[in-house]
């Protein structure tokens, strides 16, 4: 009996309905149709521009012998599933690789391997269908599916779960079958750009022999692409492009696609010294440039090379931040305009865990940017080694399947594939806003710089590579041999480019110094850079009590049409009562003040970190949420008079991303008080690379300033090891002369002041703010409206409670252990003793605490009296910047861990640090 006899009384129709009831409940069908359609791979006919289910059922219904029928349906199956098989590993199996053989994979898409023989190959399928094309034989289908999927493109796009998406990507390798139709003078264009990108390296490594300069050798191809990519970018509607890369081909790129002057390359190269003497400078292969640009048609555009130092990854992170602040500031309603670009290396992206951070910012409404394109320049080797020991997945690009973005693998060697991938990208970026990939897949002329031997650990592959031509004349013989160029073509190109180095080189050398161009020189206009002595100059940051009592009334003041828990309609209410009766302000009140005070003069707002909405101690509720819908409402927009904007994101649980996404925001926008703030200060560690390679260092190496805040909980209260030190002693060994602010203040005005004052200066420099835990709450904490209407911020407060002729011991400390000693002194009733505090530890206020001493005639003692043990916190700081006294300690010993985890020890410690303050014969 034929076994799809059930299909004789089969309709079109039937076939649909009962294919979608199979999909959502298949024991709901007959068994004999459960059984048919469980022998088959439905889940790729969903994405076909025809549901192949009406097309077998048409087939069916429209032939009379049913043996046949039975036949030839299931052949058509197998050639869906051969379809299916070229979509989903026909990657696996294309000429990607210029240098090396691929690695073999199985099963392979020979065609016994879907129920298919040669005898099938001249048999007409309807299948073609699914293909864009009309049915055609089996080996016309092969060939058509062996040049879209197993050429020199490979596309993964099959874990994408958006049917949407996927019929857009097959219906766009659909066209031209995936292979590139450019034009003759598009063809010379890519030729002309390839020449640029060869021709610089040859240049370079003839004049400056040995030198490293990370050779774009091998990868020339990037050039033409992202010259066709800003092109084409630019007629789609783009305006900005934000690029971050590696070394490798960073100054191939500045030359040929930023436009920077080769004479201040060869300058750098020189080694000469710069024309700024606050500027210590960077290598030429860690340098970036902010350009305009004119395309061929005549459309403006803005292009950004962001700085970046060996941690090559970090980039990523940073040029996400720019991008976003330039989509925030100059493009709120479409961030298309803005196009962030990010060039890696093939063992980096393999390696480095901050590439899996920031993707998975790509979709999160605080730190999403439109969609990012992808590039990697894939040498196969990093440093010196080998891809199968950099990484354990088949490509390195697979971090790309976290957001679920398709990977275009292509072969460096072949241009024209090159720039249609990398068009390809930028189309699905601007159709759906999100990431794409792209693996261009080269190899690396030499070894990790020019000065190595990569002979020593690839000797088999340099021998290949040796002999390999370079994309250039690969290029111009094909163009040659189809008629396109002639080889007086090529020699004008040629002469005309290294005539125009010559040249350079020569004026180059008639100069003394080397000149680096700001970057991002526009955003930055009206900002000066200041030394040490100049941040110590007062800046007033008072602020009029009506303005603080319209700020007061948006924060203090529920929306009256919605229901609120209990707990916060108390919160709010004591918000209202320390304002408007008890004039006691406590921390959280004074935040709020500062940021609608700045809010009002027209300042933006942008605070993100884990948590930071409600405040990890409950203490801020910047956003609070409607008890039955968890609608959020942020009251600070309430404000009347508003100028700037407020923002505020709860992120992802990661800290080394998203510092570096908030440092490149308060990179492009200095008019926005960018606000990282740890869950604990301890978790900053885990930013650790950029706070030291961005943040405290950024000014002197790149010409950068950044006003980004760091706002790191720190104190003693018996929590553990990691959630009391914020690492003080790290931030204070990292400052020098003029290069970021520390502060540990002590009372709400004063940090209101210290907030204020990041914007109002003319100037912008990092802020570090050890922030309080348990004073966010003590009573003893508060300050009066008066504080914040008067006055600026100080740096240090002197103890006014004291008959300062009485005082014997004087006493120098930050933060919370003011409270901490002061309560002993009360408790013994000790008036010899005064406590001085240093609110700003750098710049350290030197001439203001000199003037201190001098108040206490009779001092003979002078401690410096901290929470934390010796060998951390500001002890080390203190006795190299600070030699006006002999300083005698009051801390807990040296220890390895910054706290206890029991609390009775932590607490016993705690007090014994606090003793030493008052008897000097003890020592820690």
């Amino acid at each position: 009996m034929d076994r799809f006899s059930f299909l004789n009384a089969a309709h079109t129709e039937f076939f649909a309905q009962l294919y979608d009831q199979y999909l959502e409940n298949p024991d709901s069908v007959e068994p004999s149709w459960r059984s048919f359609f469980q022998g088959f791979d439905f889940g790729m006919t969903t994405y076909n521009e025809e549901n192949p289910v009406e097309q077998i059922a048409n087939f069916a219904s429209n032939n009379t012998d049913y043996s046949l029928v039975s036949d030839k349906l299931q052949k058509e199956f197998n050639v869906l599933k051969l379809i299916d098989g070229y979509r989903t590993r026909g990657h696996l199996f294309t000429k990607t690789n210029p240098v090396r053989e691929r690695r073999a994979s199985s099963p392979t898409l020979e065609i016994t391997n879907f129920g298919l023989s040669s005898a099938d190959l001249s048999t007409v399928f309807d299948a073609a269908k699914a293909i864009n094309i009309q049915p055609c034989t089996l080996q016309e289908i092969i060939r058509h599916l062996d040049t879209i999927y197993c050429q020199h493109i490979g596309v993964e796009y099959m874990y994408i779960r958006n049917p949407e998406v996927i019929k857009w990507i097959q219906n766009k390798l659909g066209v031209n079958d995936n292979q590139p139709n450019f034009s003759q003078d598009q063809k010379k264009s890519i030729l002309n750009k390839l020449n640029q990108a060869v021709s610089f390296e040859n240049f370079l490594h003839t004049k400056y022999v040995g030198q490293k300069r990370f050779s774009l050798e091998g990868g020339e191809s990037i050039i033409p692409a992202l010259d066709a990519l800003i092109e084409k970018a630019a007629e789609k509607g783009v305006e900005q492009f934000v690029m971050g890369m590696a070394h490798r081909g960073r100054l191939n790129v500045l030359a040929n696609i930023f436009g920077k002057s080769t004479q201040d390359i060869f300058g750098e190269f020189d080694g000469k010294d710069y024309d700024q003497e606050y500027f210590d400078g960077d290598v030429k292969y860690h340098l970036g440039l902010t350009a305009d640009k004119v395309t061929s048609t005549g459309k403006k555009i803005n292009i950004n090379l962001a700085p970046n130092p060996s941690h090559l990854e970090t980039v990523g992170a940073v040029i996400e931040g720019i991008t976003r602040a330039k989509q925030d500031k100059y493009f709120p309603e479409d961030f298309s305009k803005v196009l962030p670009i990010a060039v890696h290396g093939d063992a980096a992206i393999a390696g480095q865990g901050i590439l899996y951070e920031i993707v998975q910012m790509a979709q999160l409404d605080g730190y999403k940017t439109g969609g990012t394109i992808h590039i990697v320049i894939n040498n196969q080797v990093g440093f010196t080694t080998n891809y199968l020991d950099a990484r354990s997945s088949t490509y390195c690009t697979d971090v790309a399947k976290v957001t679920l973005s398709p990977v275009l693998h292509v072969n460096a060697d072949d241009a024209e594939a090159v720039v249609h991938a990398i068009e390809f990208a930028l189309d699905y970026r601007m159709q759906f806003g999100r990431d794409v990939f792209i693996d261009l897949l080269g190899y690396r002329k030499y070894g990790h710089n020019e000065g190595d031997e990569p002979r020593f650990t690839q000797p088999v592959l340099y021998k290949i590579i040796a002999s390999h031509k370079n994309p250039r004349d690969i290029y111009m013989e094909k163009l040659l041999a189809d008629g396109v160029i002639d080889n007086t073509f090529v020699k004008g190109l040629e002469k005309e480019y290294k005539l125009n180095l010559e040249v350079n080189l020569e004026e180059s050398r008639k100069k003394d110094l080397t000149i680096i161009t700001p970057f991002m020189k526009n955003e930055w206009q009206g900002f000066k850079r200041v030394s040490d002595t100049q941040m110590l100059e007062k800046v007033d940051t008072s602020y009029s009590k009506e303005g603080l009592t319209a700020v007061a009334n948006a924060v203090c003041n529920l929306p009256s049409d919605k229901k609120f828990i209990n707990k916060i309609q108390k919160l709010i209410n004591d918000r209202k009562t320390m304002f408007f009766e008890s004039n006691k302000l406590d921390w959280g009140m004074a935040e709020h003040l500062a940021y609608g005070s700045l809010l009002q003069e027209g300042y933006d707002i942008r605070i993100s970190g884990q948590d930071v909405e409600r405040g990890t101690f409950s203490h801020r509720h910047a956003v609070v949420k409607v008890e039955d819908s968890e609608e959020e409402v942020t009251l600070i927009n309430n404000l009347e008079g508003k100028k700037g904007k407020f923002t505020i994101y709860n992120s992802l649980l990661s800290e080394y991303a998203v510092v570096g996404f908030d440092y490149g925001y308060a990179l492009t926008n200095p008019n926005a008080l960018t606000i990282w703030e740890a869950q604990f200060g301890d978790f900053s560690n885990g930013a650790q690379i950029m706070i030291d390679q961005y943040i405290s260092c950024g000014e002197d190496k790149w010409n950068n300033q950044n006003g980004i805040v760091l706002l790191l909980p720190h104190g003693y209260e018996g929590q553990g090891a990691e959630h009391s030190s914020a690492r003080m002693e790290r931030y204070l060994q990292l400052c020098a002369r003029h290069n970021m602010y520390v502060a540990d203040c002590s009372t709400p005005a004063n940090f209101f002041h210290l907030l204020r004052r990041q914007m109002k200066t003319t100037f912008r420099k990092p802020l570090v703010v050890f922030t309080p835990k348990s004073l966010l709450r003590d009573a003893r904490c508060v300050s009066s409206i008066e504080d914040f209407t008067q006055g600026t911020f100080q740096e240090t407060f002197d103890d006014e409670t004291v008959n300062k002729a009485d005082v014997k011991t004087l006493v120098f400390c930050t933060g919370k252990f003011y409270y901490d000693i002061t309560a002993e002194r009360e408790l013994n009733g000790r008036n010899d003793v005064a406590v001085v505090r240093i609110e700003q530890l750098f710049p350290l206020p030197v001439e203001q605490l000199k003037d201190i001493i001098a108040r206490y005639p009779n001092a003979d003692d002078y401690v410096w009296a901290q929470e934390e043990p010796k060998n951390m916190g500001a002890y080390s700081f203190m006795l190299m910047n600070f030699d006006l006294v002999k300083w005698r300690l009051a801390s807990l010993k040296a220890y390895a861990a910054p706290a206890a985890g029991s609390y009775t020890r932590a607490k016993r410690r705690h007090a014994d640090a606090i003793r030493m303050v008052f008897d000097k014969n003890l020592f820690n």
